[in-house]
């Protein structure tokens, strides 16, 4: 598992821009920034919806006077998934959404889980953490079900 001072392994995440889907290597990402990355077992799925996304977005302006450049979504979600759902939520414009479909990251991270006895299948972990130009500076992974250790203002005690 991944650990505070590892590099973020390279993986390749959709995002959506104003001109449509573009894949974006993670490298180029979390380059030359701070940025407060967060984990969600599945876009338009109660804890993540309810309380984890929102979280988020209501500290936005807190985590950026801290010195946080981005606020980053990943999910094992297609992008068109995601982006649905942060404009859903009125995360659009603010918080980066970034689909790992496939789980490629989520199994670099080793912070990959099993969902299938809820039928949800390979999943990331819920989880939060803070990027320092590539390298990780803080890393929460939630141990029980809920938001208990990776929400915003964990994030915001720990800068």
């Amino acid at each position: 598992m991944i650990k505070i001072g590892d590099k973020v392994p390279h993986a390749e995440f959709f995002v959506m821009t104003a001109e449509g889907k573009t894949k974006t290597a993670s490298d180029v990402i979390f380059a030359g920034r701070k940025v407060a990355l967060f984990a969600v077992p599945g876009a338009f799925t109660g804890t993540c919806t309810r309380t984890h996304l929102p979280g988020f977005i209501n500290a936005m302006e807190a985590l950026k006077a801290k010195g946080i450049d981005m606020v980053a979504c990943t999910s094992v979600n297609d992008i068109d998934v995601l982006a649905a759902w942060g404009q859903h939520n009125g995360a659009d414009g603010k918080i980066t959404m970034l689909a790992d479909g496939n789980g490629a990251f989520a199994k670099a991270l080793g912070l990959e889980i099993d969902l299938s006895a809820s039928g949800m299948g390979m999943r990331s972990k819920r989880y939060s953490m803070v990027i320092d130009n590539g390298t990780v500076r803080q890393l929460n992974v939630e141990d029980k079900p809920g938001v208990n250790v990776s929400g915003a203002e964990t994030i915001l005690t720990q800068l």
